[in-house]
């Protein structure tokens, strides 16, 4: 594979180096082939493709100086825009079909059609697999690499790829058997020196844009894809990158494989790799066939260039409805139209005839290298996925190592010791009569502990969306694993800070000094953290966009707080109801009664029973500690909520369409 050899040799960031291949055994360098043997080679053909979204557009006015519809001097009209008018190709194992066009054109559409991620009820044409409609069992041999590297930021390139392995491949692998797949396609895709780097993102340092790419491409890699489809790969790369990326994919099709991608502004030596090209401009179909005659056409048409130049920039220049050549004065709207025109005579009728006459047997043979009896074992290993307790722990593992990271970064502990040494402070040993700093003391607890989880974890599933989505669409696990694996694994690392600020406070502040107590106070603090976090996920889920969830979750805990029973004992009835949904009311009441208990043993300290005694401390106490709730309605009250929350928020993630 020269791509690769051409990674190694070089000096560059972008290089790996190879030197831990030779010390993996002979069963490793099998498993490699395996990899890359070609099970099902795919003729990938679409014809007459065409694309339809309905818009809706509001109109502003009036009908003879009449309001419009409902009084409101506006109207909605839906209309129908097409996106893709009439496609049609195809491409053949071992090869690379590049579809190029401007922004706008219609290339993420049409390969977003033919992955089988666009909604048949607005999809019209034939898209075949080796002269078969495209079925899940295909589907399951086709790998789809987005344009953005969508990929764990905290997880390395090895560890991605394991957990990757392990979850997408059978149980009849072995779980040595599977990282040792994920280690040969890192070795193949030229990726082992930089495999314990970090895959990083835009705040956090790691591999660079080609390295992050190769190993986007090696994630689809790992189930052996037929056919292999890509987003502009080489979208923030440089040039020699792009080259190298390019070269490793014509490594792959040379493998069988079947790959299609599409570019927006290749270089010359990117160009000349590329066996077949489709231009698009605005959804129709400039021109369809080998990209070495692309040039020949377009001068057969009227269209040549006025100098030499790269064949793609003079592609896009006509797809843009600009002529290169300076004594072609037509506008843009004409030089598009009339190579529309051009296609539809000369071309059009040609690439039909190709693809109903194409010989799919025939063309799909000669990559069938490997033995029928050793064909047929590749792929039927490959073909499955893991068991719903192995995605379940798998999945846990995984959300363990990444989010650590984010769990226990050095603000979040900054901002939970200093909130915990500034409380000890404030209220450093506090007297036990001293009823309004007390009770003061235990609702700053609950406020900081009601907004800082919820907050936090409104930003969970948002943040992951693009992730979860994309897994999902691949069919890497249950949506019942992921969200299970992600509530267990948020229950230990939510737990940690809670107690060392709790640690530090209770004693500073000299509350009840008594271990019972302590513990108490504890797992009522950790109750309703936990609550509070189910509150963030499910709203989070529930809207799927981080700053409006994050502002929802704010003025929700406001009028928790408001009503929690601190502030305001005489709340208005219009309001009142708002205190029985608060999570803060009821841990808020569970705290008091550690402290205090039923309160008549702090009424009779305080002697509220004579007129003429502390009123104000006597007021407290009659209003927050005799007056209470029972405490087990306020446990049975968060235990629901502690499971009602996650249940929304499940229910929330089952609404998204993938």
């Amino acid at each position: 594979m020269p791509a690769l050899d051409d990674q190694q040799n070089s000096p560059n960031a972008d290089s790996c180096d190879h030197s831990k291949d030779s010390s993996r055994d002979s069963r490793d360098h099998h498993l490699s082939s395996l990899i890359f043997t070609s099970c099902h080679p795919v003729t990938l053909k679409f014809m007459d493709v065409c694309y339809r979204v309905k818009v809706e557009n509001k109109s502003k006015g009036s009908n003879m100086g009449l309001p419009l519809r409902f009084g409101l001097g506006s109207a909605t009209t839906i209309q129908e825009h097409t996106i893709l008018n009439g496609i049609t190709g195809m491409v053949s194992p071992g090869e690379i079909l590049a579809i190029l066009g401007p922004s706008g054109s219609g290339k993420s559409t049409l390969l977003n059609a033919l992955a089988g991620r666009l909604p048949v009820q607005s999809l019209t044409g034939a898209i075949l697999a080796n002269n078969k409609k495209v079925t899940k069992q295909i589907l399951r041999r086709t790998g789809f690499v987005s344009q953005d590297d969508v990929l764990y930021p905290h997880l390395s390139v090895r560890e991605t790829l394991v957990f990757c392995a392990l979850l997408r491949l059978p149980n009849s692998l072995s779980k040595k058997e599977k990282i040792s797949v994920a280690e040969s396609v890192i070795a193949q895709l030229g990726l082992a020196k930089c495999e314990n780097t970090l895959i990083g993102n835009s705040f956090v340092r790691g591999v660079s844009g080609g390295e992050r790419k190769r190993a986007s491409i090696a994630h689809e890699m790992l189930t052996n894809p037929s056919l292999l489809i890509l987003d502009e790969p080489t979208s923030g790369l440089d040039s020699t990158a792009a080259n190298r990326l390019v070269s490793t994919l014509g490594s792959l099709s040379q493998r069988g494989k079947t790959i299609v991608t599409s570019m927006h502004q290749p270089s010359s030596r990117v160009y000349q790799m590329f066996d077949s090209v489709l231009l698009l401009s605005e959804g129709r179909c400039l021109y369809f066939g080998k990209g070495s005659q692309a040039m020949d056409y377009f001068r057969t048409v009227g269209f040549s260039p006025s100098f030499p130049m790269n064949p793609a920039d003079f592609l896009l220049d006509l797809a843009n409805g600009v002529c290169p050549d300076a004594s072609n004065e037509r506008d843009n709207a004409s030089v598009k139209q009339s190579l529309i025109e051009s296609y539809n005579t000369i071309l059009a009728p040609t690439v039909k005839a190709a693809c109903l006459v194409t010989n799919v047997n025939q063309t799909n043979e000669r990559f069938l290298t490997a033995s029928r009896s050793t064909r047929e074992h590749i792929c039927s290993i490959r073909i499955g996925v893991a068991t719903w307790l192995n995605q379940f722990t798998i999945l846990l593992q995984r959300s363990l190592k990444e989010r650590k990271h984010e769990t226990f970064n050095t603000l979040r502990i900054f901002q939970v010791i200093t909130a915990a040494i500034l409380a000890g402070l404030m209220w450093w040993h506090s007297d036990f009569l001293d009823i309004q700093d007390r009770l003061g003391l235990l609702f700053f607890m609950s406020i900081f502990w009601g907004v800082f989880p919820s907050f936090n974890a409104v930003f969970a599933f948002p943040q992951e969306r693009a992730i979860f989505m994309k897994e999902r669409a691949s069919g890497m696990y249950n949506l019942s694993s992921y969200f299970m694996s992600r509530i267990v694994g948020d229950l230990p690392m939510e737990i940690i800070l809670p107690t060392i600020f709790l640690t530090m406070t209770y004693w500073m502040a000299g509350l009840k000094p008594e271990l019972g107590a302590f513990l108490l106070t504890l797992l009522v603090l950790l109750g309703y953290v936990l609550v509070s976090q189910g509150l963030g996920l499910a709203l989070g889920a529930a809207i799927m966009d981080a700053k409006q969830a994050s502002t929802i979750v704010t003025v929700t805990m406001l009028a928790f707080v408001l009503t929690g029973g601190f502030y305001v004992h005489k709340v208005p009835s219009c309001m009142a109801w708002i205190k029985y949904v608060s999570t803060t009311f009821y841990s808020y009441r569970l705290l008091i009664n550690v402290q205090y208990g039923e309160g008549q043993k702090l009424s009779y300290l305080l002697g509220c029973s004579h007129r003429g005694n502390d009123i104000a401390s006597c007021k407290f106490v009659e209003e927050d500690v005799l007056r209470q709730i029972s405490p087990a309605f306020s446990v049975g009250i968060l235990v629901i909520m502690f499971v009602g929350y996650r249940l929304l928020a499940y229910l929330a993630l089952r609404r998204i369409n993938l």
